[in-house]
Order: C-alpha cells, then sequence, then structure tokens
C-alpha cells in the first residue's frame, strides 16, 4: 500500500482564507494527500496568502525563503502559493523565487489536483484566472472529515465597492453570490459531519443576492432557509458593509432564534470627510443611526468593527471624530490598524500622515477599544450564557468554547464534552476571556 503524501498548509488572513484552506486541502485529498502539522515533514507546501497587511508581498518572500534549505533536502518537495498574493504577483512570485512549483489564485484552486500532477512532471504551474465554472461544485465530490462543532462556509465573494485603500476587488474579484441550494446542501452535509454553528462568510457577505427558488434571496432569507436545518443550532455572518444592512436582515436578529447576537460591522473612521475619501458611500450619522435600529431589534447585540488610523489627509480633528464614535457605539470588540498603502490603490497616491502621529494615534484609539472591551466583558459576570464547547483546555478537566456573544469562555468540569452546547453562569471575566460554571438544570 502507497504511503499517503503529506501536505502542509500555512494560512495567513481572514476567515475566508481558512475557509479556503480547508477546500484545498479536500481538494489535494483526492490525489492522496493528507495534512501535517509540519513542514519538515511535507511533501508538498502551501502558502494561503492574504493581500491586506502592508507589505504583505515581501512577508511571502521572505517565508518561502526560509523553505530553501528544505527544499534542497528534498528534490520532490512541492512549493506552491495561493491566495491574494498569489492573485496579485502571478508569474513575477516563480520569477523571483523560483523553488515555487505552483502559484494559484483564490478562483482557481480547485484546479489544484491537475497543478499537481504538472509540477510532479517538473513543470510549473500557474493559475491566477476567474473561471466560469464554480469553483464550490467541481470540489463538492472530495472527500471530507469529520469536523469540528463549528464551520466557515462561504456564500459570497469578490467585491464591488472600491474602498480606497482596498485591493479585494483587484485580488478576489467582482461580487458573486452562490445559489442558496448549493449553499444550504454544503450546510445539511456539514451538520451530518457533526457541526453545530456556522459562520457565514463573504468580503460583503450581506451583499449576498443568491440565486433561489423564487428569484434572488437576500442574506436574511437565506439565514431563515438555514434556520430550517435540524441539528444547526447557531448561524454567524461576517464580515459585513453599513450600506447592505438592509430592514429585513436587521429584523432577523430580532427574530431568528438561531442567529446569533453578535455583528462585526466596519465602519472604518468617524469622520465623513475621511469616509468619503475612502469612498465607503456612508456617513458617521448614518452608521450610528443604523447602530441604533439595530440595537432596538436586538437590544443585547455585541457589535464589533474595524478602523483605520491615519488615512491619508486624516487631521486631529478626523481622529478625534472616531474617538467620539467609538465612544458613542460602545464595542465589545473592535479592530484597529494604521493606513498602509498598496500599490494599485487610489489612497496609495495621495500625501501620507506621518508615521509617528499614526503610531501616537493608534495607541490613543486601542486604549480606548480596550476599556470599551473589557466594561462590556465585566458586565458579563453572574449572568447565564450558553457555551458551545470546542476544545480542552489547557488543564485537566477544562474546556473552551464560545457563548452567544462570541466571548471566550473556560469551564473547569469533566463532564462537559467537544460539541456540548450548555448553560454557563459566567463567574469571573480575564483579559480575553470569561470563567464560567456549568448550570445543572433540575
Amino acid at each position: 500500500m502507497t504511503a499517503p503524501k503529506k501536505l502542509f498548509i500555512k494560512t495567513y488572513g481572514c476567515q475566508m482564507n481558512v475557509y479556503d484552506s480547508e477546500r484545498m486541502a479536500e481538494a489535494l485529498g483526492g490525489q492522496g494527500y493528507v495534512e501535517t502539522d509540519s513542514a519538515d515533514d511535507a511533501d508538498m507546501i502551501l502558502l494561503n496568502t492574504c493581500h491586506i497587511r502592508e507589505k504583505a508581498a515581501e512577508k511571502v518572500y521572505s517565508e518561502l525563503g526560509r523553505f530553501k534549505g528544505l527544499k534542497a533536502d528534498k528534490p520532490d518537495l512541492k512549493i506552491g502559493v495561493a491566495g491574494c498574493v498569489a492573485q496579485a504577483e502571478g508569474e513575477e512570485i516563480i520569477r523571483r523565487q523560483p523553488l515555487v512549483d505552483l502559484v494559484v489564485g483564490p478562483q482557481s484552486y480547485h484546479r489544484l489536483p491537475d497543478m499537481e500532477a504538472k509540477t510532479r512532471k517538473g513543470e510549473k504551474a500557474l493559475d491566477t484566472d476567474f473561471p466560469e465554472e464554480d469553483k464550490f461544485e467541481k470540489l463538492k465530490s472530495r472527500p471530507k472529515a469529520a469536523r469540528g462543532p463549528t464551520a466557515f462556509l462561504t456564500v459570497q465573494e469578490g467585491c464591488d465597492k472600491f474602498c480606497a485603500f482596498c485591493v479585494v476587488p483587484y485580488t478576489r474579484g467582482a461580487e458573486v453570490s452562490r445559489p442558496a441550494d448549493r449553499i444550504l446542501t454544503e450546510a445539511r452535509d456539514l451538520v451530518d459531519r457533526g457541526v453545530r454553528e456556522i459562520t457565514l462568510l463573504g468580503q460583503n457577505v450581506n451583499a449576498y443576492h443568491g440565486a433561489g427558488p423564487d428569484g434572488d434571496m437576500t442574506l436574511a432569507q437565506l439565514i431563515w432557509a438555514l434556520d430550517g436545518i435540524d441539528g444547526l443550532e447557531r448561524i454567524r455572518f461576517t464580515t459585513s458593509h453599513p450600506n447592505d444592512m438592509g430592514d429585513d436582515l436587521i429584523a432577523a436578529h430580532g427574530e431568528c432564534a438561531k442567529l446569533m447576537p453578535y455583528l462585526h460591522l466596519p465602519v472604518q473612521s468617524g469622520s465623513d470627510h475621511i469616509l468619503k475619501r475612502m469612498n465607503r458611500s456612508h456617513t458617521a450619522d448614518s452608521y450610528l443611526r443604523l447602530i441604533e435600529r439595530i440595537r432596538a431589534a436586538r437590544p443585547d447585540i455585541l457589535l464589533s468593527g474595524d478602523f483605520i488610523v491615519g488615512f491619508p489627509e486624516e487631521t486631529e480633528a478626523d481622529f478625534q471624530a472616531t474617538m467620539d464614535l467609538v465612544e458613542e457605539v460602545g464595542y465589545g470588540y473592535a479592530y484597529s490598524f494604521k493606513y498602509s498603502t498598496r500599490p494599485g490603490t487610489p489612497a496609495a497616491e495621495r500625501a501620507q500622515v506621518d508615521e509617528d502621529v499614526k503610531s501616537e494615534r493608534l495607541q490613543r484609539l486601542q486604549g480606548l477599544i480596550t476599556r470599551q472591551q473589557r466594561q462590556v466583558q465585566d458586565g458579563m459576570v453572574g449572568k447565564m450564557v450558553n457555551v458551545l464547547f470546542e476544545k480542552p483546555g489547557r488543564f485537566d478537566g477544562q474546556m473552551v468554547g464560545k457563548s452567544e456573544y462570541l466571548h471566550a469562555v473556560h469551564v473547569n468540569d469533566a463532564g462537559a464534552q467537544v460539541g456540548d452546547l450548555c448553560p454557563v453562569r459566567i463567574v469571573s471575566s480575564g483579559s480575553n476571556s470569561l470563567a464560567g460554571e456549568m448550570v445543572r438544570r433540575a
């Protein structure tokens, strides 16, 4: 019997890349590959890259350089670059780093088996097309493994917003939504394999408009269709755009019991001047009014957001407007970053804010966000939450999971098992997690 080949995938960036890496592993599973946690053991190494952060391409080249010795010791080792850096750089990756055997963009990874076969013949393989065929349909017949209690499910890809700071429209392409029946089929398959919580993914997930039985469906209609799947206990979605937060989706947060009370809704800035220069197409006031409507539908909802500090032309007054917005909203989580240029995007050509100014503003913003996050967490002490346990903790008898608000919760209870969804009373709040005790029903 032939020993299985070993595949090592390193995933960078967003949850969609995590989902894509799982699909890549399934695609190559049909070629006899099994995953390994060590690059040293691998017969193939795939770097599934992200182009959002600063100098993303250079970091990939640096990572590839670390494999030179490994490749020298194992000439048959195949090395590939996937994801958004692969889409942006294309054949330049192979030119700059000859040890790379294949480069595949995020829309073409269903073609990995053919590309892998090509590399075994000693040829280089490159595919950064935006093919017409549905990659998800091409992969659905691949062997699938048992799953943990949570899973990502991509429902929409690409972006038509063209924010001035973002490369996604260039690396992921235009907005495309998967047909609802295919999503529902995949969701049922995940539930059959042990999944109890699904997070719907998309670059602008709430712009979803996939084909349904009676015309295009909204994300809210898709959520209600998923709500009918027996065994699926929880539904989440990310990442959303404020302009696509429709009335039916707001209502679903108050009416659909399986839709969790957590919403990631990036605003990026609290300054209307900067939002206009970002091409965000919303204002600080329209965002705040939207938050009011969402909270009216689901008063206990936990909100998270994204912020870019030091966008070109940002003044101290612009930054203070962001601080004011954060103070008014009160985020349970938020992610903040210094602006960094992306070649080919409009903002890259504008006058840049001094790096020291960016750093000082980021420190102030993150201090405020951290205080808000801690206040929200501390406010959970004494409350009852439902925790879906995902894995054992660091200590014997400890289990770790997520509450409906996406807080990490750990309990010391030998009776808890992975996949259990249990009521837990929160007894203390740490820096990044909550401690609880199981509630035994009479």
